[in-house]
């Protein structure tokens, strides 16, 4: 997933150094745009990773500039450069008092603009990374994704994941293999979504437990995603059972009453939500949907998805 920088700026100068020195990056993923500032909100919308302005060519008053900024409630916690030929120390202080993260003095120097960027946006990669076990963003970053993509009225379709018969599993085999499951699902779900995915314009997220979120484009064949997903998790999950139980095709489990369950294999339910545009308002609307449909994926005996649309619902099995 790439990380959005906006570079706020009246002029092209900054903004092609910047491009300049990004431009032979393969393995860091940035996507850097630039606005003008009487277009800050079409930054703000977009919830960026980074924020960078170049103080010597805005219309606005650089102190209003920031304040504008950590007043959104979505960019609160945004990252600021501000790059300026302003030397005074007070002015500079006065700049970091709005919770600005850098202040660096023009002319640039490219070399350290470069890795005061990169090293911005590793920490952000390392800290947004709210699961330590899959290494996936979270609760957080999945509404600020959703958001994201309402108020920009963007098609998209919303992939909520869980596994069914996990509490069995960890039962039976233990909360440590139970973690090897949760890691192999993620990285399915993650491998799947970038190998199918047209567009490039997709997120995956780990609610917490066993439950997931995937986002993709409404230009994405979300159909085809699930049945991959579904049929490579199938496959792979046997793996974590050993062969006595993957042979019976359940496993036993004693109840509070020490009578013995038999529930199925760990399998997979995806419930998905076909966001068109002008179709949802909010965040809430969209989740209290996914969590119907999902439930109705449940239904099935096996690995499943159910499909949401405007007009239309249906629910597959593989």
């Amino acid at each position: 997933m790439a990380q959005e920088v906006y570079i706020i700026d009246n002029s092209d100068e900054l903004k092609n150094i910047i491009f300049d020195l990004f431009k032979q990056e393969r393995d860091c993923k940035i996507k850097l745009k630039k606005v003008n500032t009487s277009n800050i909100d079409v930054a703000l919308k977009n919830i960026p990773s980074l924020i960078i302005i170049n103080e010597d060519t805005i219309d606005e008053n650089i102190i209003e500039v920031c304040k504008k900024i950590r007043l959104n409630e979505d960019n609160s916690i945004t990252p600021i450069i501000v790059i300026s030929s302003n030397r005074e120390k007070e002015h500079r202080v006065e700049v970091l008092k709005e919770c600005v993260e850098h202040y660096i003095k023009a002319p640039v120097d490219k070399e350290y603009l470069y890795y005061t960027i990169k090293n911005i946006i590793r920490l952000l990669d390392t800290n947004r990374r709210v699961s330590p076990l899959t290494g996936l963003p979270g609760n957080v970053q999945i509404q600020a994704e959703m958001k994201k993509r309402l108020l920009n009225k963007e098609d998209f379709v919303m992939l909520y994941l869980d596994l069914d018969n996990f509490k069995a599993y960890n039962d039976v085999y233990g909360f440590l293999n139970g973690d090897e499951i949760i890691k192999f699902t993620a990285r399915t779900i993650v491998n799947n979504i970038d190998k199918l995915s047209v567009s490039g314009n997709t997120f995956v997220g780990h609610i917490g437990g066993d439950d997931f979120v995937a986002i993709v484009s409404g230009e994405d064949s979300y159909e085809a995603i699930c049945q991959n997903i579904i049929a490579e998790f199938d496959k792979g999950v046997q793996k974590y059972f050993n062969e006595e139980d993957v042979k019976k095709g359940y496993l036993e489990v004693p109840n509070r009453k020490c009578v013995i369950e038999q529930f199925p294999l760990t399998s997979i339910s995806i419930g998905v939500v076909v966001a068109q545009k002008g179709r949802f308002h909010n965040v809430l609307e969209i989740g209290e949907v996914g969590a119907q449909v999902k439930h109705l994926a449940k239904t099935t005996v096996g690995s499943a998805y159910s499909i949401d649309r405007r007009h239309e619902n249906k629910a597959c099995k593989i």
